[in-house]
């Protein structure tokens, strides 16, 4: 059997002491994440946390700084990478096609989602933001990719 390990993005955008999150089914639960999700084939780190974004809440973003990359087995055994990185609004699209999985987009206080942490994807929603608020920032260049990505 070949490892197969899973490459995802997720962003933190605060706005006014608010940080876009989304609600979504997973395994027939509502949970709560940032915007967030795996790297398509061929696709680059930085252009596939734009477009989770973009599908998941109908906003665009301009991408800041790299939070951290996180590491998790999760509980159905499977080991995720998570390429956080912070993010500035940049303006909605109306007509955006939200991914079918989101059932509400939605702005939280850290207090909020600190409070929601029973319903949250994994546990790097909260470390993630911890970071975040913890002021972990580093320079998108850290990230290196060919130009054929």
């Amino acid at each position: 059997m070949t490892w197969k390990p899973n490459a995802t993005v997720a962003t933190i955008v605060e706005d006014n002491g608010k940080f876009l999150m989304v609600e979504e089914i997973s395994d027939g639960q509502l949970v709560v994440n940032q915007p967030a999700g795996h790297i398509e084939e061929g696709e680059s780190i930085l252009a596939a946390a734009l477009r989770e974004t973009l599908e998941e809440t109908g906003y665009h973003v301009n991408l800041g700084e790299l939070i951290g990359v996180y590491t998790l087995k999760a509980l159905n055994g499977n080991i995720y990478y998570r390429f956080c990185f912070s993010a500035t609004l940049s303006h909605r699209d109306e007509n955006a096609t939200i991914d079918p999985d989101i059932q509400n987009v939605v702005w939280l206080s850290k207090q909020e989602i600190a409070h929601e942490d029973h319903r949250h994807r994994s546990p790097l929603v909260q470390v993630c933001l911890n970071d975040y608020l913890a002021g972990k920032r580093y320079p998108l260049s850290l990230i290196y990719e060919h130009p054929t990505t």
